[in-house]
């Protein structure tokens, strides 16, 4: 497996937790240690997601950086990504 889909397994295995800590703290919102470990995958995946725009580029249109380019539309459309 390349970088970029070990990466982006990894983004979206943060995303998994944080939905799991998510739905937990929706009936438990006073659990001290669901808020730490939600904040600390949060860290996580802020840190890959940004990790994989420096070397990939967006993962989203809102992550585009660049003031001079649009490079959204450089890679292929989510669909046509493999």
């Amino acid at each position: 497996m390349n970088a970029q889909k070990m990466l982006l397994n990894k983004i979206k295995q943060y995303d998994f937790s944080l939905k799991e800590l998510n739905l937990y703290l929706d009936t438990h919102p006073n659990c001290r240690r669901a808020l730490s470990m939600f904040a600390q995958y949060k860290k996580l995946r802020d840190e890959a997601v940004q990790e994989y725009n420096e070397k990939f580029g967006p993962l989203t249109p809102e992550q585009n950086t660049d003031t001079q380019h649009w490079s959204w539309i450089n890679d292929p459309w989510p669909w046509e990504r493999r």
